[in-house]
């Protein structure tokens, strides 16, 4: 019993408002929640007897109105799920499938939260007005995604690799991958409203702009529907299936089969806010009239006949307000009579207005029931046009105007959009040249315009430089992003010549040894290999020196530096006397006036600062030194001075030599509480340096996020956790060298060492599936052991 078209099932009372979220649910089968503008989540259940649903239980726990909803899966610990739903009241509440009162309560947003989306291993994303998306861990929110620049109306994550994408009020979707992101599609014209996924590839987006997108994650759009009239609220897939339903301001609900709009079923109520399928197929809508409505292509779930009427009767009594531009131009004196009902219509959908004793009435064309169907009566609409009602959308895009042309009596009739700042001929002319027209009608489309629009025209008062002709942004030069890498060491280099960080501190292991020192662990031959990896309990350092070349390469560069720069003989006695007390070689202690000649050093112009720059990195491992760099007072300028190195269109010494300074801050008390202050600020420069493909900097900046993991596993911030995460995935993604790769194996293995949270964050990341690949690396062996230890966790 399976027909082709979607029929009313049944018609749900309970809510008092606006119904704006429907999700299917999990328990009991075949159920659904919805939210609601009166502050409450429904549970629905199918009711077994006939072809409804029962409230199964209300849900309150928001202060003000509910906005979205969705099922958290099922867990050890809730076997049957959870159900979140967000507010106005910027709160998520998250509640067990039976009992009315929430389990908890996630704060974090500054303005109404509007979309989520549930991943796997308990994992939950929300947008919110706040333009922010955040991802939440059980009851706790790991990290921030920041970059769209309205809010954001819509999240979804797409479970397997773990990316996650977000829609928002800036027109733009982003993809997000481990809390950065990765790309941004752009080709709305208006709000994103909606976002649906279709496979681990291909996703769906709909919008203000009255269109529909389908996307390839890879960036692509491939392929636009149009046929909503207005703002396109929200976007539902069908079941293992491209086929998909929307719903929106023009009053409708769309079916749309292989990329066909192929049903338009009118609602009376204006706002279709939200709809979705249910396992069976069966389509769900909730409206601005508090009334969820199911429909269904089965037979033996239709409504009664009684029931079918009832809702026609109510859907004929509504009324259309003209204004809205959902029925195209209306003139009234123009309308024919009844009589025209007596035409079939062409394709389902389709309207028409008629004029019956003074009254408007639209009717809608049904193909499967071969009837017009009256969907309402259009009030104010006695000779009102759309001219009076500010934007019409025609294609999905707003204008002025949007006239309809008959050319002849018996043809076609086409739609010409207008806005008050086109030229009337240009706009003739192109009008005649896209549908095909003889250019004789020219002067008369024209003419029409002029008379219709009474001459109202405006100078343009776009801001964007764009082409006229083209539309693409005016050329500006030295905007193109040309990047050069500059590699580490010079193709020319002389023998003994001082390259900062030119040597390689590692060792490979044999038996025993510290992967870090390559120093001799005691090993008896027979033990099995045991995790010497992780977790790590100390800092790892950058020691190697070479005092007599750093000094060395210091008075050269000093010889040809400007003259406000130039360093005098007692201001290079007294660096090198700081070099020997840092470096062991000497008893004595910094003193004040030594670290004051380093700052004016490590203050010189970035072309030559960069020997300065290394006798830092050295020093600040001493108590003293560290203690004066990091501590109150000159942490602000330390820190700045160390960022300003970091800048990834800098000298690639200096980044090198900065990321290393910032790993040794990291040996004394004073540093590492100055690294975890600034850790967000740190990080977030820090990793840019991943784009200069030098093996130096990438095993510079693993060590970085190394050093980060001892610290967090020693105090459980899971805020910092989530974002060396998201720091290693992001590296992990471009770094070859082993060496790097190693650390960053090691710092993961740190940061999920005895913390469920934390391994269950790495899993939806993505994490494990990222590490896979270097449990066989060959040689170094520690890159393969250290792996293999760190996916028995995952």
């Amino acid at each position: 019993g399976e027909g082709s078209t979607f029929r009313l099932r049944c018609s749900l009372l309970g809510h008092g408002q606006d119904v704006r979220g429907l999700t299917r649910g999990l328990f009991p089968e075949g159920s659904f929640v919805s939210v609601s503008r009166d502050r409450t989540a429904r549970v629905w259940a199918p009711d077994g007897l006939n072809r409804g649903f029962t409230e199964m239980h209300c849900m309150s726990g928001h202060s003000n109105f509910v906005s979205c909803v969705c099922i958290i899966p099922p867990s050890d610990l809730y076997p049957r799920g959870l159900i979140a739903t967000g507010g106005n009241d910027h709160n998520i509440c998250i509640f067990t499938v039976d009992n009315s009162a929430p389990l908890y309560v996630l704060k974090g947003h500054k303005n109404t939260v509007c979309s989520l989306s549930s991943g796997k291993f308990g994992t939950l994303l929300s947008g919110s007005w706040d333009t922010t998306a955040k991802v939440w861990l059980n009851d706790r929110c790991m990290m921030t995604l920041q970059g769209h620049t309205a809010a954001i109306w819509a999240v979804k994550i797409l479970p397997e690799q773990g990316l996650m994408l977000t829609g928002s009020a800036d027109k733009t979707i982003k993809l997000w991958k481990a809390g950065r992101c990765e790309r941004t599609f752009t080709g709305h014209e208006d709000c994103v409203r909606g976002l649906a996924i279709l496979s681990e590839m291909e996703f769906l987006s709909c919008a203000n702009d009255a269109s529909v997108r389908r996307w390839q994650i890879s960036g692509e759009c491939l392929q636009v529907y149009y046929g909503h009239t207005n703002y396109i609220y929200s976007i539902s897939v069908f079941p293992q299936c491209k086929d998909f339903v929307t719903t929106g301001e023009d009053r409708s609900l769309r079916i749309w089969k292989q990329g066909e709009c192929a049903q338009t079923i009118r609602l009376p109520a204006q706002s279709v806010w939200c709809c979705c399928v249910l396992d069976n197929g069966d389509i769900v809508v909730g409206a601005s009239d508090g009334i969820i409505r199911v429909f269904t292509e089965s037979l033996e779930r239709t409504a009664s006949a009684e029931e079918i009427q009832a809702f026609e009767n109510e859907l004929a009594q509504a009324s259309i307000d003209p204004k809205t531009g959902d029925l195209g131009d209306i003139n009234a004196d123009d309308l024919p009579g009844r009589e025209h009902l007596k035409d079939p219509g062409t394709r389902d959908g389709q309207t028409r207005l008629i004029k019956d004793n003074g009254k408007v009435e639209a009717y809608q064309w049904s193909v499967s029931e071969g009837r017009w169907i009256k969907i309402g009566d259009v009030v104010g609409s006695s000779g009102a046009t759309q001219q009076t009602s500010g934007k019409v959308l025609f294609e999905g895009k707003e204008y002025d105007y949007v006239f309809t042309i008959d050319v002849n009596e018996n043809g076609p009739s086409y739609k010409l959009p207008y806005n008050i700042t086109d030229d009337p001929w240009l706009t003739a002319y192109n009008f005649l040249q896209k549908n095909d027209l003889n250019p004789m009608f020219l002067d008369q489309v024209a003419k029409f315009i002029m008379d219709n629009t009474k001459g109202q025209t405006l100078l343009s008062t776009s801001n964007q430089f764009s082409d006229p002709f083209t539309g693409a942004g005016r050329y500006v030069p030295g905007s193109s992003s040309g990047s050069s890498a500059i590699p580490g060491a010079d193709p020319f280099t002389g023998a003994g010549r001082y390259v900062p960080g030119s040597a390689s501190n590692t060792v490979p292991p044999v038996g025993g040894v510290d992967p870090f020192t390559g120093m001799d662990a005691y090993q008896s031959a027979a033990a099995k290999v045991e995790n010497i990896y992780f977790p790590k309990k100390d800092a790892v350092t950058f020691d190697q020196a070479n005092p007599t070349q750093i000094l060395g390469k210091l008075k050269e560069l000093n010889g040809s530096a400007a003259e406000e720069h130039k360093l005098t003989e007692d201001d290079l006695i007294t660096l090198e006397k700081l070099l020997s007390a840092t470096c062991n070689t000497s008893t004595e202690t910094p003193t004040a006036q030594q670290l004051q000649t380093l700052w004016r050093a490590v203050n010189w112009p970035e072309d030559i600062v960069f020997p300065a720059l290394d006798i830092l990195r050295l020093s600040v491992r001493h108590p003293t030194v560290n203690e004066n760099f990091c501590s109150e007072k000159e942490h602000v300028q330390f820190i700045i001075l160390l960022l300003k190195f970091l800048n990834p269109k800098g000298k690639q010494a200096n980044q090198l030599l900065a990321l290393r300074a910032l790993c040794n801050c990291f040996v004394s008390h004073a540093g590492q509480k100055l690294m975890m202050e600034q850790r967000d600020e740190i990080m977030t420069q820090a990793i840019e340096t991943k784009s200069g493909n030098n093996k130096n900097i990438h095993i510079a900046l693993a060590t970085l996020t190394l050093n980060y993991a001892v610290c967090l596993h020693k105090v459980n911030n899971v805020e910092g956790k989530a974002q060396c995460l998201s720091v290693i995935s992001t590296v992990m993604e471009v770094v070859q060298d082993l060496e790097a790769i190693f650390r960053l194996l090691v710092a993961l293995g740190t940061l999920i060492s005895d913390d469920t949270n934390a391994v269950q964050l790495a899993k939806s990341l993505g994490v494990d599936s990222q590490i896979k690949k270097y449990a066989s690396v060959s040689e170094p062996a520690k890159v393969k052991e250290c792996c293999r230890f760190v996916l028995n966790l995952l």
